[in-house]
């Protein structure tokens, strides 16, 4: 497959309820049998066969041993004034911190363990065996780099466990340091693959020289798979982060160098019917701090060992060949022009392709994803006033016909769904709402949102405790919407730029639809350079469920598409909501130059207050991670300045630019005034 043949994200039969026959329970086997003859079962893997015999040792020697890092110590100790001897040895004490010590007998340990955790928190763990198939022969052909989405510390060990059981090398991990420093716990991850990275580092040239090295090395010599999150963190919503760039770099240079002939990379998806961190996500959100990780907080955590999470399914995306993707993006003979052992900077061409492929790996792993029918439910309560799920109950009944709708329409869309064929609808539904009592519960015909009970206090709650404490159901709530919001996106950005301009004039709705994922590109994803198929994608899906007609000029709303669009703009409207919130806070006389750790408190008060006064309907603009998102993209679209000499994390507003960003984003200003070129800032 050429690059240039405009890249389908979805494979044929992708759509669709759940194909049980694809999907194959691995908790199955383990309730029948004993962990115990699990764990020490015959493992072999067929490996790489490029690769070298290496030890881990023999690997780490190789790294310190490199003309690269060579070449970087002497550079180094030129600019610092160190001795090129000091430097090798924090060298090496920097790659002990790092790197890992793959052990068969750790990852024995691990299957046991895992076995015993996995059969209490989940029902199933479904795995789909036709990519597991093709993952099982690409390994034998060239270096494999395992790209899974990251929304639980579930997913860390999970990939590890599966491709244990089917005889397949188990992966080496990129993993954040805290988990390094949890007693007997950052062994045993260490010894099960674990390479532990820094979270800060920096500008520091000889931790980014040696961890560059470390990766190109274990890539260059097909040492294990590598796993690592292109998103960089755990997202805390739910929904797709926009990816880190540094390991996606450095995992490919030994392809732009030419020092491997290709490299396979598997986009993996991760789907849980429950969120076993739940609670805890909400609450970060909330500005909350997480707790520290930790042994002991582990052990503190066995609670959720009783629990019900129902299923998790990994969805292992086809291997995909970095040598044809790039085919017509990158001219590697640049590459030609200096020693491969001194370090390069990429070319802008080599950066695109990079960040490029990343969003695109992100992409494949929101399509893999499989959507609960808790998911859908989760979008129709949101768009319930806050008083009807907290007082009066939203009518079952109501709820279950409208889910059946969404679900005909998810599935239009392209959505896969994890919905049982063989199972009663309403049984199917019930049981997802029990799943998630910790959230919602019935009764009497209704559905109301479970709000944490507080110990008795002497004080009555005052309204503002009140919000933060609704405000914990709601975003609960919220990032299980997010796991489905990607199937609707499009559609809904196209409904929201058809209400707000209201024009029917293809070419003004195009303009508005760019508008739209220019603002939002750091909340949800966009591939770089797609929006025009991004739009008629939008166009295609609007028309294939009856909604819209269209023809080279117009996008014609139908009468039959009122529901659909009501339902798209309502999806969207929260982001829109809480962004205009925290443009009205900027835009505000007192507000020229603030800091981060004002800004974020700031902006909670506003949004409690006009949620309090019945203003805002949405309690996601107290959410923090949608507070950053907006900073990110006012400094990317240059409304807002980080000041240099600032030790405060300062930034300076253009007011005027704020507020016309929030004009357009409400309609004021009409869309022929945006006839910007797409993808101008994309």
């Amino acid at each position: 497959m050429s690059a240039s043949s405009s890249f389908q994200y979805r494979d044929s039969g992708r759509a669709g309820l759940e194909d049980e026959e694809e999907f194959v329970d691995i908790l199955g086997e383990r309730r029948r049998s004993s962990d115990i003859s699990f764990s020490l079962r015959t493992f072999s893997p067929q490996p790489y066969r490029g690769a070298l015999s290496c030890s881990t040792a023999d690997l780490n020697n190789a790294v310190l041993e490199s003309q690269y890092l060579r070449y970087m110590t002497k550079e180094i100790a030129m600019e610092t004034g160190s001795s090129v001897e000091e430097l090798r040895e924090d060298a090496q004490g920097i790659l002990e911190e790092m790197s890992q010590n793959l052990q068969l007998g750790f990852i024995r340990l691990m299957a046991y363990v895992l076995s015993k955790v996995f059969k209490r928190l989940f029902s199933s763990v479904l795995v789909n065996m036709e990519g597991l198939n093709a993952l099982q022969q690409a390994v034998q052909e060239s270096p494999v780099i395992l790209m899974p989405n990251h929304r639980s510390y579930v997913d860390f060990l999970a990939i590890s466990y599966i491709l244990f059981s089917y005889d397949i090398p188990v992966p080496v991990i990129a993993a954040g340091i805290p988990l390094a420093g949890m007693k007997l716990v950052g062994e045993i991850l260490r010894r099960s693959g674990a390479f532990f990275i820094r979270r800060a580092i920096g500008s520091d040239k000889l931790y980014w020289a040696v961890l560059s090295e470390y990766v190109k090395t274990i890539v260059r010599r097909g040492f294990a798979p590598m796993e690592f999150y292109v998103e960089g963190l755990r997202s805390r919503t739910l929904k797709s982060l926009t990816p880190k760039l540094g390991m996606m770099h450095m995992v490919l240079e030994p392809y732009f160098k030419g020092e491997v002939y290709d490299i396979t990379l598997v986009p993996i998806s991760i789907s849980y019917d429950r969120v076993l961190e739940e609670s805890l996500l909400a609450h970060e959100l909330l500005g909350i701090p997480k707790p520290k990780e930790s042994t002991t907080g582990l052990l503190k955590a066995s609670k959720v060992l009783q629990e019900d999470y129902g299923s998790m399914h990994v969805n292992f995306g086809r291997p995909l060949s970095v040598r044809q993707l790039c085919e017509g993006r990158i001219n590697r003979s640049q590459y030609n022009l200096i020693p491969r052992d001194l370090p390069q900077k990429p070319s802008e061409e080599a950066q695109a392709c990079v960040s490029w492929l990343a969003h695109l790996m992100v992409r494949i792993q929101e399509e893999g994803s499989l959507i609960s029918p808790w998911s859908l439910m989760a979008c129709l309560l949101l768009q319930a006033p806050a008083t009807v799920l907290s007082e009066e109950g939203l009518l079952w009944h109501q709820l279950t016909e409208k889910t059946l709708w969404l679900r005909k329409l998810a599935l239009d869309f392209g959505a896969r769904l994890n919905w049982p064929g063989h199972v009663p609808d309403l049984d199917v539904m019930s049981s997802n709402m029990a799943i998630h009592r910790s959230v919602v519960h019935r009764k009497a015909g209704r559905v109301f949102l479970v709000q944490e009970d507080e110990p008795a206090r002497k004080r009555p709650v005052s309204p503002e405790e009140g919000v933060a404490k609704m405000a914990a159901a709601m975003l609960m709530l919220a990032s299980y919407r997010n796991q489905s919001v990607h199937v609707f996106l499009r559609p809904a950005m196209l409904a929201a730029a058809v209400r707000i301009t209201k024009s029917t004039q293809r070419d003004e709705l195009f303009a508005f639809f760019c508008f739209l994922q220019d603002v939002f590109s750091n909340e949800f994803l966009f591939i770089p350079g797609k929006s025009s198929q991004d739009f008629e994608e939008a166009c295609f899906l609007l028309k294939k469920c009856g909604a819209v007609h269209v023809s080279q000029q117009e996008v014609t709303v139908s009468d039959a598409g009122l529901e659909v669009l009501s339902f798209l703009q309502a999806l969207l409207q929260p982001f829109i909501d809480s962004y205009q919130v925290m443009f009205r806070y900027l835009c505000e006389e007192a507000v020229h130059v603030f800091s981060e750790k004002e800004f974020q408190p700031a902006v909670r008060n506003l949004a409690t207050n006009l949620i309090l006064s019945g203003e805002l309907h949405t309690y996601e603009a107290l959410s923090s991670d949608m507070q950053k998102n907006v900073l990110s993209a006012l400094r990317r679209l240059e409304t807002v300045t980080k000041l240099r000499a600032s030790e405060q994390n300062e930034h300076k507003v253009d007011k005027a630019a704020v507020r016309r960003i929030g004009d357009v984003l409400s309609g004021k200003i009409p869309p022929q005034m945006l006839q910007t070129p797409p993808d101008a800032r994309l």
